[in-house]
């Protein structure tokens, strides 16, 4: 039988709040410990009798949102700074229990006591039915902040991080007690390398002050380690708030993943770069990009030992090749003198371009010429022998040159050039030195 309204008191209250609760928790955060008074349900396997209260909260906020994986171990140095209550505060977690695959609804509670010496966590499960409801509503919103891996709200002039969220935590700001100095420092090591330089300046307190009038939004692309430990690229946001106090120096700091747009156009920018170097009949290097290969590769040899060698291929009676069988079985016939070319190099540290019509060029790095001139030899039987279309048979004039220390463009040109010539006017199918 039901008791009268009027008849309840406290005890009746505590009693049932204790029975019905999933789990109530008693930190000291002095001793980085944890005892927990009640655990049903889920929280059985979620907390063990007492504990590490770091652990605790590594389980409860240093995971991905729908799942146990723990977020990379540079992100796990935050947990330091986290969980230091000094009023109530509540929010609600997922959590996935090792094992699992579906994610619970945590309703979270914190009581500090009266000298917030200690805190009361107070853990509650929602039913399937408010869970489904909350996925829904939250996967709404998600859609449009997570394309905000991580925001925060600065105040410079207290030293201040406030309103701190990351997004694939939580759907909620974390209760970080951060000085932003001390963020900075902590930050730079998941910035990519070559970038950290830039950011401590980007994010230097003076520069802020500097070059934010109220109002002003600023940012910059670079590379930072994800939850994962992963490198992308982000978006890094800073805009100045604006406030009736000039002296007030508030901003609000965003990180924005566009890493797949990114990645997006730098693979357009290459496909666009190679084709600014590339032949488009043969797909070897063309002219331009062969030629500044070749000035390289003198440039190089001037301040060092290592040997550099080159050599100039022409097809014997081309123009025949046209006239008899068109220019389609010329431009057949090209490609795959070229493929013969390629082949051929790929292995032995050599750059293939065409130079112009029927003529290529191979820059053979650490080559002496003896060794250049067996790589030639080899080449100009495979093409002697290789039946091409139509054609059938057709063979090439090889000139060989090693690219001395004294050696300009026009110099060492003009004996590539020679040798190949050489080469023509001995009968041809031949390889020179010179």
């Amino acid at each position: 039988m039901s008791k009268n309204l009027y008849d309840y008191d406290i005890n009746d209250i505590a009693g049932q709040f204790v029975d019905s609760v999933g789990a109530i928790v008693v930190v000291d955060p002095a001793i980085d410990a944890y005892k927990a008074i009640v655990r049903r349900g889920m929280f059985e396997k979620l907390l063990n009798e007492s504990g590490i209260y770091h652990d605790l909260i590594l389980d409860l906020w240093f995971h991905f949102n729908d799942s146990n994986e723990m977020v990379a171990g540079d992100y796990q140095i935050f947990a330091d700074n986290t969980g230091v209550f000094n009023t109530k505060y509540s929010r609600r977690l997922k959590i996935v229990l090792d094992g699992e695959d579906v994610s619970h609804l945590v309703q979270l509670t914190v009581y500090p006591f009266d000298d917030a010496s200690k805190y009361i966590f107070i853990m509650d499960e929602f039913d399937d039915n408010e869970s489904l409801q909350e996925s829904l509503t939250t996967k709404k919103i998600n859609t449009i902040q997570n394309t905000y891996l991580f925001s925060m709200y600065i105040d410079l002039v207290a030293d201040t991080t406030s309103s701190i969220n990351v997004a694939e935590i939580s759907d909620d700001v974390v209760n970080y007690n951060l000085k932003y100095s001390d963020w900075r420092m902590m930050i730079v090591n998941m910035i990519w390398p070559e970038d950290q330089e830039q950011f401590l300046r980007r994010t230097d307190p003076e520069y802020l002050k500097k070059n934010f009038t109220p109002g002003r939004t600023s940012s910059y692309d670079c590379m930072m380690r994800n939850l994962e430990g992963n490198f992308i690229w982000v978006k890094l946001i800073f805009s100045r708030a604006q406030t009736y106090n000039d002296e007030d120096y508030k901003f609000v700091f965003m990180v924005q993943d566009i890493d797949d747009d990114s990645k997006e156009l730098m693979n357009t920018l290459q496909k666009y770069e190679e084709k600014a170097i590339r032949d488009p009949l043969t797909g070897v290097l063309n002219h331009g990009e062969i030629e500044t290969q070749l000035n390289n590769a003198i440039a190089r040899r001037q301040n060092s030992d290592d040997p550099v060698s080159v050599m100039m291929l022409d097809l014997d009676h081309f123009k025949a090749v046209n006239d008899n069988y068109g220019h389609a079985a010329g431009d057949t016939t090209l490609k795959l003198f070229a493929k013969i070319l390629l082949d051929s190099s790929v292995e032995e540290r050599a750059s293939v371009g065409r130079w112009g019509g029927e003529e290529f060029v191979i820059v053979c790095r650490d080559k002496d010429e003896e060794k250049a001139a067996a790589m030639a030899e080899t080449i100009r039987q495979r093409v002697e022998a290789y039946q091409f279309p139509d054609i059938f048979h057709i063979t090439c004039s090889i000139g060989i040159t090693e690219i001395k220390k004294d050696d300009d463009f026009a110099g060492a040109f003009d004996r590539l050039d020679k040798a190949m010539y050489a080469s023509k006017h001995n009968g041809r199918n031949k390889v020179t030195q010179l």
